[in-house]
């Protein structure tokens, strides 16, 4: 695996995984403030985009992890745990927050084995399935 910054020449393939996975491009706009911003990772196996992260600082100044888009194809296979693992070490705030719906199992799991913890939730985004926030402080490597 390898991860880097997205670049503009990769919009159209991040918007492409992103449109896969919820039915249109209606964050092609978010999607490419945060590659213009260089707020938008990628994942790469061998010469192939299985996905990507998007994050920003506007979270009580700090970093949150807003969306995570592995291909399907890729799944299950640590792309997202990787995701996370690199951005726990490059955050720009010490403190580094993510969420995903209550209903969703294999993220859950994935934030549980990156060394996230639980930190809240929130009702009424998604009616009858609360927003669960997750939380780590950045590693600090040598």
């Amino acid at each position: 695996m390898k991860i880097v910054k997205a670049k503009n020449t990769n919009l159209e393939n991040i918007v492409t995984i992103d449109k896969e996975m919820i039915g249109t491009d209606r964050r092609k706009e978010e999607i490419g403030e945060a590659v213009e911003q260089d707020r938008c990772l990628l994942v790469f196996d061998d010469s192939e985009l299985a996905g990507f992260l998007i994050y920003h600082t506007s979270f009580f100044d700090c970093c949150f992890v807003s969306l995570i888009m592995i291909w399907p194809s890729f799944q299950r296979r640590g792309h997202a745990s990787a995701l996370l693992s690199h951005m726990t070490e490059i955050s720009p705030t010490e403190k580094l927050f993510s969420s995903t719906n209550q209903s969703n199992d294999a993220m859950h799991k994935v934030f549980e084995a990156s060394g996230f913890t639980k930190s809240g939730f929130i009702d009424n985004l998604d009616e009858g399935d609360p927003e669960i926030i997750y939380f780590i402080e950045k590693r600090f490597t040598n």
